[in-house]
């Protein structure tokens, strides 16, 4: 396949499963080298046999500073250069907040803004030497949308929204993309969905669900698009989510 993206240097986090692993898969296909990280390293090894890409898989944990710096510096070392950095890595907490638990609530706001911030900073300055990158990060429609069932997690994605518009800014002079991709709801293990067949009927039957391969098309559209384009945002919804 020929494509904008062929020989691009890509860091995927939470590329173990979901969105992650169907993103990694789609880049491969278009000629991309990836670093695949997560915290389930045999998943990852799996996923980096299965595709046709050259790909480094690493266990990082996005509550861990130092899993994220030896991430880049292994990045740099085996590629040379970082053209992509996905964010996707999170955590998903719906319920009753007075019920909930506080610890659940601070390892989510670690895994979901201080583990992006922190990929972010991280990979900023090979970008900036480079003269240009693009940060995608995986959001959520609670971004958007103050979801009752959802306070601390909708305030993680308000977070990032807020972080992708504000250093799009900053970063744009350096020929920087930053840019966040906003889905609804996924049919993957953050929902507890994990058999085909159900999954083919609440996505394609009952319209209730998207699947993880329409969030991955979406991302790459956004990281082909020509440099003097930026896709700030994209909101993703299952036809039939009613937000």
């Amino acid at each position: 396949m020929s494509s904008a993206l062929a020989g691009k240097v890509v860091i995927v986090t939470g590329a173990s499963s979901g969105i992650g692993a169907a993103s990694a898969r789609l880049l491969s296909e278009h000629g991309c080298r990836l670093t695949l990280a997560a915290r389930s390293i045999d998943k990852l090894e799996r996923l980096a046999a299965e595709i046709d890409a050259e790909a480094l898989a690493m266990r990082a944990d996005m509550t861990i500073p130092a899993d994220i710096a030896q991430m880049v510096e292994r990045t740099l070392e085996r590629f040379g250069r970082i053209d992509v950095l996905f964010a996707n890595a999170g955590v998903f907490i719906m319920g009753d907040y007075a019920s909930g638990d506080p610890d659940a609530y601070t390892n989510l706001l670690k895994v979901n803004v201080d583990g992006v911030l922190r990929c972010m900073h991280a990979v900023l300055p090979a970008m900036k030497a480079q003269g240009a990158g693009d940060i995608l990060v995986t959001s959520s429609i609670a971004g958007h949308e103050e979801l009752h069932l959802g306070p601390v997690y909708g305030a993680s994605k308000h977070a990032i929204q807020t972080i992708v518009h504000t250093t799009r800014r900053q970063l744009a002079g350096d020929g920087i993309r930053v840019m966040s991709l906003a889905p609804g709801r996924v049919a993957n293990e953050l929902w507890g969905l994990s058999d085909p067949d159900e999954i083919e009927r609440l996505t394609r039957v009952e319209r209730d669900y998207l699947k993880v391969e329409d969030v991955a098309e979406a991302a790459v559209f956004m990281l082909t698009r020509p440099r003097h384009v930026t896709i700030r945002d994209i909101v993703m919804l299952p036809q039939k989510q009613d937000v």
